[in-house]
């Protein structure tokens, strides 16, 4: 039975991987300090640490759980909080992530696989979707301290301590996700929607992102485990919809009908974003394949449940 560690098993992303290692009979170790993640998202089953990355001892709890793999997606998240307070950020992103790699490099464990942004890392795109090699120009804090962890984990591979994989998402989106943060824009649309609120679409809606449904990351971060393959992969469709038509399909799927409100651009938003996730397909053996009009069906019934809508 593999044990695998996943920081951040609390959250959105990590409580969805965390339910398919249990469901692949893993041992699933969850380490999570609860400050956006629930405790009630940690599935049965799975041995839970309540305690930060930056928290003494991190190498004996990795070497007395007998941990072979590290699935690290804690993070502060927010790109707005990155600009407030870049020191926070790159506490928790770049010291966190830093004292996670020096408890694996002391406890011996080689496979560590890391949550990065497809978005934020890349920044404004000159090609569409962008492949791995596209240049990283990061334009916040927040996708700074994302491609620094990148380059941390390569120089720990060339020195022979590591054995890395890097998994650049696009936004994802599904079940479980709060709706807090920019990135969040389905859990946001659809809090908005069923709780009677207007929703606010900043600048003028026409900018894209590439969505991607946490079960085809899930699909894939599965792939990347069984076939371990050190390098750094794109988790996006490729396919760009701009915010006015997210909202026009949430709104359609929810049967509401609402104007939104038109507020100024955020400082450091992409105009647009897409992932070209071939390698990952050629390399693993999985990439998404979750149309957006499917995952959102697959999603908004989750948000009607809790909203009582």
């Amino acid at each position: 039975m593999r044990t695998i560690l996943i920081t951040g098993g609390a959250g959105f992303i990590g409580s969805h991987l965390a339910d398919d290692a249990l469901g692949h009979g893993e041992r699933v170790i969850v380490l999570d300090n609860l400050a956006t993640g629930k405790r009630e998202n940690v599935p049965a089953g799975a041995v839970f640490h309540h305690r930060d990355l930056l928290d003494p001892g991190l190498d004996e709890l990795l070497r007395d759980e007998r941990v072979e793999v590290v699935s690290h997606h804690a993070a502060q998240a927010n790109v707005r909080i990155s600009l407030d307070d870049p020191a926070a950020d790159a506490r928790v992103n770049v010291l966190g992530s830093l004292a996670l790699v020096a408890a694996c490099k002391r406890a011996g464990v080689r496979r560590l696989l890391f949550a990065s942004s497809g978005g934020t890392v890349y920044g404004e795109q000159e090609t569409f979707p962008c492949a791995e090699d596209h240049p990283k120009r990061p334009g916040s804090p927040y996708g700074c301290a994302k491609y620094a962890v990148e380059l941390y984990l390569d120089a720990f591979r060339r020195a022979g301590d590591l054995d890395p994989i890097v998994l650049r998402y696009a936004n994802v989106y599904g079940p479980r996700q709060e709706p807090k943060g920019e990135a969040g824009i389905v859990a946001i649309l659809a809090e908005k929607l069923l709780t009677g609120q207007t929703p606010r679409i900043f600048d003028d809606g026409e900018q894209t992102r590439d969505y991607v449904h946490v079960g085809d990351v899930v699909a894939v971060h599965r792939a990347a485990l069984e076939r371990w393959t050190p390098g750094a992969y794109n988790v996006g469709t490729g396919v760009e919809t701009s915010v006015n038509a997210l909202f026009g399909m949430v709104t359609a799927a929810l049967g509401v009908r609402v104007e939104p409100v038109h507020t100024p651009a955020l400082l450091a938003e992409l105009r647009r974003n897409s992932l070209d996730a071939a390698l990952a397909g050629r390399a693993l053996g999985a990439r998404p394949r979750t149309t957006l009009a499917e995952g959102l069906a697959r999603t908004l019934p989750w948000y009607r449940e809790r909203y009582g809508r």
